[in-house]
Parts: structure tokens; sequence; C-alpha cells
């Protein structure tokens, strides 16, 4: 909170007679974002913005954080919000902000001496608000990166009904703790859904196995046991094969094969499906 014969120091500078201080606000903050973002849209923010501003002020408020300045904090959020979805840098986003010193300027050559210090005031809260808007811009990107993350995890584990009653997630990539924990969901969602018996973890893909990726698979074998169902591994490759024996991993009585075919072909005589030998050697 600041005295009230400053804040109306800094309303009279951001209310310059014969001026349109939001208009030249935006007009100045379009350089950085010409092409990117129409004048009429870019204006029409700042200058809601610039209206809540000086109600701020005029309430006796300069910090930031002053209760005051709630509907510039509420606007200044959604404005960052607005520019990390659409692709801006922080530094296009801040930019806007800090642009209305620039409109200001003419003030310290042509003001007094008080009306240089309200810019020099007004320059500090600008400051404060650009701070504010990157803080806010980096807090959305963050949560924008952790759903294009979890999007990504959902479309790297697909489930696949390979035969009636037999159903399959082909795995591709590093195995973690919260991959494996998106396998294991949508592995038995999918026996609820499919009524399949019978599933098959083929890790064909995954570059390596250490006890930890073990751990996680024998969690998931177990919860689909639990369900009432079957699990085989399939993808186990020779590298793989003595990793696992030189750890010591014990994978018990779970039924492994070399490849998806040769696990397909186990599900399905599980299953009770006929294998017709063909010529050749074909089933």
């Amino acid at each position: 909170m600041v005295k009230r014969d400053v804040a109306a120091d800094l309303v009279a500078l951001l209310s310059a007679e014969g001026r349109d201080v939001a208009a030249e606000w935006a007009q100045r903050a379009s350089g950085p974002l010409a092409g990117r973002m129409s004048l009429l849209a870019l204006e029409r923010e700042l200058r809601e913005l610039y209206t809540a501003l000086v109600e701020a002020l005029r309430q006796g408020a300069a910090d930031v954080h002053a209760e005051q300045m709630s509907e510039v904090r509420a606007l200044l959020t959604e404005l960052s919000r607005s520019r990390a979805r659409q692709g801006f840098t922080p530094t296009e986003t801040a930019v806007s902000i800090l642009s209305l010193k620039r409109v200001l300027e003419p003030v310290l050559q042509e003001g007094s001496v008080e009306e240089a210090g309200s810019y020099f005031r007004l320059g500090l809260l600008l400051d404060d608000l650009s701070m504010f808007t990157i803080e806010a811009y980096t807090q959305t990107r963050e949560e924008l990166i952790i759903v294009q993350a979890e999007q990504l995890m959902e479309l790297s584990t697909p489930v696949v009904k390979l035969w009636e009653g037999v159903i399959a997630v082909p795995l591709v990539g590093t195995l973690d703790s919260a991959r494996t924990q998106v396998v294991m969901e949508k592995l038995l969602q999918a026996l609820v859904d499919t009524g399949s018996e019978q599933a098959i973890i083929d890790i064909t893909g995954v570059p390596a196995i250490d006890t930890q990726v073990a751990q996680h698979l024998l969690k998931t074998i177990v919860a689909v046991r639990l369900m009432g169902a079957e699990c085989t591994v399939s993808g186990i490759r020779p590298q793989i094969a003595q990793t696992i024996v030189a750890l010591g991993i014990e994978f018990g009585d779970i039924q492994t094969k070399a490849t998806l075919a040769d696990a397909l072909q186990l599900a399905l005589r599980k299953s009770g499906v006929d294998m017709v030998e063909h010529a050749g050697g074909h089933r």
C-alpha cells in the first residue's frame, strides 16, 4: 500500500490529457507480436488491463500483491495463459506489459521532476507486473507439458485385441513407474471391456530390463491374474534373458515367449482354439 498522493500521481501519469494511453500501449506492444496477433485483439486485451490498473491505483494500491490489484492479477494470469497456449515466448509475454514504459517515456524529457519520479515508481510496478506474467506463463507451460506427456503416454501404450478373448500391450521405449501404472490400468480395463481371459505383454520394443522394470512387469502380471486372466510376456531377446538371469530376477511360473507370434499361439491354445498345421510348417 502506498500513500494516497503517490497513487494519485501514478493515476495522473496514466491518464495523460489528450492521449489514449491504452491505444498507444497496444500499438507499442504490437511490434514483437506482428503477424501473430491482431492489433484490435491486443488493444482490447490491454485496454481492459489498463482500466483495471488505473482503478487499482485510484484505490491506493501500487503493489502487485495488494488486495486492490486482484482484478489486475486475474487479467495478467489470463493474458499469460493465453500467450502460453498460443506458443508465444515468456519474453514476448513480458514485453507486452513493459512496453507501457516506452509509451510514457516523454515524461522524462518534458515532464516535471515530480512526474519523472512517478514514472520511475510506475516502472518498478510494471517490472513486478511483468514478473507476475512470467510466473503465470511458466506455470501454464508446465501444466501443458504435463498434459502432453500424459497424452503421449496414452498413445504409446495401446491395448490391441488380437483375437476373441486375447489382448496384447506392445511396449516400446523405457518403462518407468508412471508408464507401468498406465499399462496396468489400460490392460485391466481392456480385460473388463472385452471379457478376455488371455493377455500378452510384449516387450520387444523395450531397450533394456533392470530390476525396477522387472518389478513393474511382475506387479502388472499379478494384477492381471487377480482379474482372473492369464498373462504371457513376449519379446524376451537373448540379451534381455541374460540380464534377467544376471540380476537374479525370478519370474516364477510366469509364462514367457521369445516373440509375440509365439505368445499368441500359446494364448490361442489356452483359449481352446484349434491350430491347424499347413504345408510348409505354418499354422
